[in-house]
């Protein structure tokens, strides 16, 4: 019984295209009884992410038309007309066994190497499971897949250092200051990226984010979406004495904090470290900030250059993890080859040994 994946993803497609074939997770259980009553596949695992949409699939006739049944499918159940060729990618096992294990790895994410796909997926199996959707082939698929994943984090490299912007920032704040618990972040400007960074650090325990933009709404927004406070972007200087962590990212033609200025603002809070991620093009701080004792001043090319250190140390484990991939994808068809009835293993059972 062949396991056939379908889908797109970040590689194949446009964020327009993915977010028209997104599932919801009602839509998932919908579409996984659908796939069952329409004898298109026995089993079925449906993944939905931001990056990407793929059914993982088998049936028991080794059906060779599964994979362009499933192509069909998402598109009629998004109701999208003519199936596009270009972006939708189909494969058949061994290869849809890789592409699960290296999904799983993280090593075919946008972020190399990152671990939120793995809890994605561990959720989109559980759901399906859920919906008694899954059986004997996928089941041990899948906790292999975990398995993999787990061996890949223990035995290479290719999860450790942080690789965007945001999470070089959260790194780097962690390096100055014993703990975020107690941390108070000031967002001046809330661009893009600015909140991403500041959502990285919330969640990694700093205790309070103030936002201060020169659309006072969309302060107001953002400090509400982060459990923090709006404040005036004329008036931020007056919260200076608790401040720990400046994230600044505005569209001013000048420096926003000067050394001046902030040697002034210094002798407010005694001798804390201070942390100034300056995100902006042009800059938001003089760089000669950074010459002041206790302060930490790191630009937009200072975290790119971070991130693309780590970046290429994790590419140098790429090597490794295929092998490590390949030595398990065979192990597992091996199995399945010598004992197809003996697979019955379930989501409790995948839990206890991931």
């Amino acid at each position: 019984m062949p396991i056939v994946v379908t889908g797109l993803s970040h590689h194949s497609s446009p964020v327009e295209l993915r977010e028209r074939f997104a599932f919801s997770n009602a839509q998932i259980a919908d579409a996984l009884g659908q796939l069952r009553e329409r004898g298109i596949a026995d089993e079925a695992v449906i993944l939905s992410t931001c990056n990407r949409v793929e059914i993982y699939a088998a049936t028991r006739d080794n059906d060779p038309a599964l994979g362009q049944a499933l192509h069909q499918f998402l598109c009629d159940f998004h109701d999208l007309g003519p199936a596009p060729s270009d972006e939708l990618y189909t494969y058949g096992d061994p290869q849809s066994v890789d592409h699960l294990f290296r999904v799983s790895c993280g090593i075919d994410s946008m972020v190399l190497g990152e671990t939120e796909i793995l809890g994605q997926l561990k959720q989109a199996y559980k759901l399906a499971h859920a919906e008694k959707a899954t059986g004997a082939l996928l089941n041990k698929t899948f906790q292999k897949a975990f398995n993999v994943a787990k061996l890949v984090r223990s035995e290479t490299q290719i999860q450790r250092g942080s690789i965007s912007v945001s999470s070089v920032a959260v790194e780097l704040a962690e390096s100055i200051f014993d703990s975020l618990k107690s941390r108070q972040v000031l967002v001046i400007g809330a661009g893009d990226t600015s909140e991403k960074a500041a959502r990285a650090l919330k969640s990694r325990g700093a205790q309070s984010v103030l936002v201060s933009n020169r659309s006072h709404d969309r302060a107001v927004t953002l400090a509400t979406e982060l459990d923090g406070r709006a404040v005036g972007f004329d008036t931020w200087e007056q919260e200076f004495k608790q401040v720990d962590i400046i994230i600044s990212s505005t569209a001013a033609p000048h420096y926003v904090l000067t050394r001046d200025k902030l040697e002034g603002l210094l002798q407010q809070r005694g001798h804390r470290p201070l942390l100034l991620v300056d995100i902006a093009v042009p800059r938001d701080i003089d760089p000669d900030c950074n010459q002041l004792e206790n302060v930490y001043v790191y630009n937009i090319d200072d975290l790119q250059g971070i991130a693309g250190q780590y970046l290429e140390q994790r590419k140098a484990e790429l090597e490794l993890c295929k092998r490590l991939i390949a030595r398990k994808r065979n192990e597992l068809l091996d199995s399945l080859q010598s004992h197809p009835g003996n697979t019955k293993l379930g989501f409790r059972e995948q839990q206890a040994g991931s």
